[in-house]
């Protein structure tokens, strides 16, 4: 079973490869791994300033004002929520992401799979018209629901790749036993779904895919797992009350974003990375974006180890302890969010450096650019502030987050309650009960029962096979032994995989 993780293969390969330099491991590149993130950051700016932009242009003629009831300034909501026939076209959504998840396709190009039945009885042949039905398949999935549903899941629910699962037009609440696992799996969208009290489960059968039943062991109770995966996206969910993370990504997972989600009453709310010593997460590429943070929160929005995290125009009304931490020498870009300092005078730091000496964090680039403090909060930079690393990120200035209310406005679930107000009563996770801001407003109308599926064929899955990942990870480590200078080998392998998924 060990040989099965690729991630393991790779460290046990290249921690007995004693010629293997540090400098050298420390130079990995790892396919999926964005070759200029800095590129990405100054992408998602230029398309947030062009949204706001163009509200503004709109405000500024009276005779299409009314259009500006619609526009927000948010790209990603600006993209699809303006036509009023967006449930005749849902897989646009898949068009409408930014930062590193950008190319995450989810199920576009696939079959409509209408969600019947919320039990989750059977989780090793499962019910046909149930969720984890829908996830499993091999084929690109777009998943919908036919009506509200809270589903209490019995385990993990694994994902097979290629599947969006959209939440739109219901009130759709996921619960109960392990909740969502993304693992070793790639182009996965999750949109406008709560997800709450998720506890830990396992030591069973599951399975994750109409070939594969495998063996789980005990899961940490996350809301969503994100495992040795790539081109995620997580948008306009709620997420409260989980026994552990309500998002993790660890083990090698890249090209993440996270945009336009509620997070309340939680403790350690997200990790990014698994390990200080584990290299291939100095690859892991994430955006963070138009989040709100509310209430009952205490620490890690996010919490990074490694990697090139970009935290853009999101909004922190408060914490416990503090709000960006990180350890081993992670890349953080602050750019145009406003930090809510709590009443504690001890904790009104925004950042820390976990376990880590003063001496060896000065270096880190941790970088605010047009960040907003309120009721006493600072944020530490260290590093990247003279460093021309940011120079590109940097040249397209951030737009005043005194427009923070609109573009984080619609954060959590639309049309629908933005957190639980039900707390778990065991383990860390959560922090507090009591109600939560429920939202408000209709579901604007949608029903998407009678949806037709859609004819366009089904892109060519890639390899997902452990053995593919693996030969993968080799040959990078190969390159790595051959002492090859070869600057863009990691360039030639993302722009490939890019013209293999991205339509």
């Amino acid at each position: 079973m060990l040989f099965r993780n690729p991630i393991i293969l790779f460290c046990l390969f290249a921690y007995s490869c004693c010629s293997i330099s540090a400098a050298g491991l420390m130079n990995l590149t790892l396919p999926h791994q964005h070759p200029d993130p800095d590129a990405v950051v100054q992408e998602t700016q230029r398309i947030i300033n062009e949204s706001i932009s163009r509200r503004s242009l709109i405000l500024s003629k009276p005779i299409i004002h009314a259009q500006s009831q619609c526009l927000t300034g948010n790209p990603i909501d600006d993209c699809w929520r303006c036509d009023p026939n967006w449930s005749a076209k849902r897989q646009r959504l898949a068009d409408c992401g930014i930062g590193f998840g950008q190319s995450a396709m989810g199920g576009k190009g696939g079959r409509i799979y209408v969600v019947t039945d919320s039990s989750d009885h059977d989780i090793v042949n499962p019910t046909p018209g149930t969720l984890r039905h829908a996830v499993i398949q091999d084929e690109p999935i777009w998943i919908i629901f036919q009506s509200n549903m809270v589903i209490k899941l019995k385990h993990e629910l694994m994902f097979n790749s290629y599947k969006t699962v959209d939440g739109r037009g219901a009130n759709v609440q996921i619960t109960g036993n392990g909740c969502i696992t993304l693992q070793y799996v790639s182009n996965v969208i999750i949109h406008n779904v709560q997800v709450y009290n998720c506890m830990p489960s396992g030591n069973t059968n599951i399975r994750s895919s109409p070939t594969h039943i495998g063996w789980r062991g005990k899961s940490d109770g996350d809301g969503i797992s994100i495992f040795g995966s790539r081109n995620i996206w997580i948008d306009h969910c709620a997420l409260s009350h989980c026994t552990d993370g309500l998002v993790d990504a660890i083990m090698g997972s890249t090209a993440i974003t996270i945009s336009n989600n509620y997070f309340s009453h939680h403790d350690e709310v997200m990790l990014l990375g698994h390990d200080d010593n584990f290299l291939p997460d100095s690859g892991m590429q994430v955006t963070i974006a138009f989040n709100h943070f509310g209430e009952g929160l205490v620490q890690r929005m996010p919490r990074c180890r490694r990697g090139y995290i970009h935290v853009v125009n999101n909004d922190f009304t408060q914490w416990e302890m503090y709000a960006i931490g990180g350890s081993g020498n992670p890349t953080i870009n602050s750019q145009g969010n406003r930090y809510t300092a709590p009443a504690d005078p001890s904790a009104k730091e925004v950042t820390k450096r976990v376990d880590t000496n003063e001496g060896d964090w000065t270096d880190w680039n941790w970088r605010t650019d047009g960040d907003i403090m309120v009721n006493g909060a600072f944020f530490v930079p260290s590093g990247g502030g003279v460093s021309m690393q940011y120079a590109k990120a940097s040249s397209v200035e951030p737009k005043s987050v005194s427009l923070i209310d609109r573009l984080t406005m619609n954060a959590g679930v639309l049309g629908g309650p933005r957190d639980n107000a039900v707390s778990i009563s065991y383990g860390g996770g959560a922090t507090t009960g009591g109600g939560g801001d429920t939202g408000g407003g209709d579901y604007f109308g949608m029903n998407f029962v009678g949806s037709s599926a859609s004819t366009i064929a089904s892109p060519a899955d890639e390899v997902h096979s452990t053995l593919g990942i693996s030969r993968r990870i080799v040959s990078v480590i190969q390159t790595q032994l051959q002492c090859s200078h070869k600057p863009d080998a990691g360039y030639s392998v993302f722009i490939n995989q890019t013209q293999e998924v991205k339509w």
